[in-house]
């Protein structure tokens, strides 16, 4: 039988920074409604619950970055979090419910379309879906996809540098990926999302953060690489003898 320990009243020290956290983001940025969180402390298998202090859902990377430093000086852990699509756990709280549950889903722009440049830049919480709708009426694709687009975000696709099924084709996620705009532990925010073709300024950051599942910063913008919508579209089904076979015809479509 396993026993579940019974939540714990709020600390002293839980109350204030409860207290501050909701002065800075509003009544639609944070809640400790348990009906309202419920949702978002179970993996999307099932196999993973945790409990949380609070749902923090900032709507700018200026309230990230606040409610970042306003933690750190709490000594409140966060938890990022996007569409909760992930098979993993990772983006969901332990046990002890003492960390904050960082949604970014409120932020949720597509900040510009460049079909010229071909890149778009959007926040992190745009579920793939909808930026894949944004690009095709603008006669463009973004070349990642999933079975769970139509709740996974860009940014947690960033923060996990997820494949899809063309990635052989396309590259995961680091490859789509331009430019970053993300808030580090301190409050700071870094930001590339300038795409600049050349750039040997030093070190290039954001590769640090793609595939880091916001243990180095949290996500908020990205700036991605988009293609011409496809002419046409065939499907063939195709018997081959074996892996050698298979990679001769991979690289001729190529």
């Amino acid at each position: 039988m396993i026993h579940h320990a019974a939540p714990s009243a709020p600390s002293t020290t839980s109350e204030a920074f409860l207290s501050e956290a909701a002065a800075l983001l509003g009544p639609r940025g944070l809640t400790t409604d348990p009906d309202r969180m419920d949702a978002w402390l179970t993996d999307w298998r099932g196999r993973y619950t945790g409990r949380a202090l609070a749902l923090a859902s900032p709507a700018t990377t200026a309230e990230v970055a606040a409610l970042v430093r306003l933690c750190a000086a709490h000594c409140v852990p966060i938890v990022p979090q996007g569409g909760n699509s992930g098979m993993a756990g990772g983006a969901t709280p332990d046990a002890s419910g003492t960390a904050l549950l960082l949604s970014l889903r409120r932020m949720d722009a597509i900040r510009a379309l460049d079909t010229e440049a071909g890149q778009v830049l959007c926040e992190a919480g745009v579920i793939l879906q909808h930026l894949h709708e944004a690009a095709e009426a603008a006669g463009m694709r973004f070349p990642l996809t999933l079975g769970g687009k139509g709740s996974a975000t860009i940014g947690g696709l960033v923060s996990t540098n997820a494949g899809g099924t063309q990635v052989l084709r396309h590259g995961t996620m680091r490859a789509q990926v331009l430019g970053l705009e993300a808030v580090l532990a301190n409050g700071d925010v870094l930001d590339t999302l300038t795409p600049l073709k050349k750039d040997n300024r030093g070190f290039d950051l954001k590769q640090l953060l793609i595939g880091s599942e916001g243990t180095l910063g949290i996500v908020t913008a990205a700036t991605l690489r988009l293609l011409p919508a496809p002419i046409g579209r065939a499907t063939a089904w195709v018997g081959l003898g074996g892996i050698v076979e298979a990679r001769a015809l991979l690289r001729q479509m190529e």
